[in-house]
C-alpha cells in the first residue's frame, strides 16, 4: 500500500479504485444518474449556469470585471453610484420597489475570475456573492472565444432575512424568496451578457463602455 493510500484508508466513505472494484464504481455511478431529478437537488443549496460566448476571453474577462456594466447585462440592477466607503456601489435592484443593493468587485485577471460581493439594503455585510469565470474557450472547447461560469450559494441569509429592521417598508419580498427562480433568471441574464459581448465583438465595437458620470452617495 502506498503512503498516500495508507493515510486515506481511516477515512470512512472514500470510493477509490483501491477499494472500489471497476464494476462497482460504474454501477454505483449509475444509480447517481437519473432521468428526473428532484427539485431540490437541482435547485437546493447551489445555482450554476454556463454559456459559450463567441467573444475573446480577455475582452469578456475586463467587461465583467467593471461593475458598472452590471446595469447593460443585469435584468434589473441599476443606477449604480460609489458610495464613502473605498470600492463599494450602491444601487437599485428594481425586482423591488425601493431597494437598494450594494456591491463590490473582486477580481483576478491570472484567473480571470470576477466575484460579486452584494446585499440588499446594506452594504457592511455583503453576503449576496456571485461567482463568475472566464475560460478560454480553445483550453476546454478547441475554437475561439469564452465559457463563462456563474455559481450562487444558498447562503443562510437567502431564507432569514439578517436586517429586517432596514426593509424599506414592511411588505417588500425577501431576496430569498426568489430563489427557486434564479436558475431561469440568471439564465435570462447570461444570454443577456452573451447578446452583449458577441454583438459588439462581431461588430468590431468596443466590448467595455466607460461609465456614467455617477455622483457618490
Amino acid at each position: 500500500m502506498s503512503e498516500t493510500s495508507s493515510t486515506l484508508a481511516d477515512i470512512p466513505g472514500l470510493m477509490r479504485i483501491e477499494n472500489t472494484g471497476k464494476e462497482e464504481l460504474t454501477a454505483h455511478c449509475m444509480e447517481l444518474t437519473h432521468a428526473v431529478y428532484p427539485h431540490h437537488q437541482v435547485y437546493g443549496q447551489y445555482c450554476t449556469i454556463h454559456e459559450y460566448v463567441d467573444c475573446p476571453p480577455e475582452q469578456a474577462y475586463s467587461y465583467l470585471s467593471q461593475g458598472h456594466h452590471l446595469e447593460e447585462w443585469t435584468c434589473t440592477l441599476r443606477d449604480f453610484a460609489p458610495t464613502g466607503t473605498p470600492g463599494l456601489w450602491a444601487g437599485y435592484d428594481r425586482l423591488e420597489d425601493d431597494t437598494r443593493i450594494y456591491c463590490k468587485v473582486a477580481a483576478n485577471p491570472e484567473a480571470m475570475t470576477v466575484d460579486y460581493h452584494c446585499s440588499w439594503d446594506q452594504g457592511d455585510r455583503l453576503w449576496m456573492i456571485y461567482l463568475m469565470r472566464v475560460v478560454p474557450a480553445r483550453l476546454v472547447l478547441d475554437k475561439p472565444g469564452s465559457v463563462i461560469t456563474w455559481t450562487n450559494c444558498r447562503h443562510p441569509y437567502y431564507d432569514d432575512n439578517p436586517r429586517p429592521d432596514m426593509t424599506p417598508r414592511p411588505d417588500r419580498p425577501w431576496v430569498g424568496d426568489f430563489w427557486d427562480l434564479f436558475y431561469a433568471g440568471h439564465t435570462v441574464e447570461m444570454n443577456n451578457l452573451k447578446a452583449i459581448l458577441e454583438h459588439r465583438h462581431r461588430n468590431g465595437l468596443p466590448v467595455c463602455v466607460p461609465p456614467v458620470k455617477a455622483v457618490a452617495r
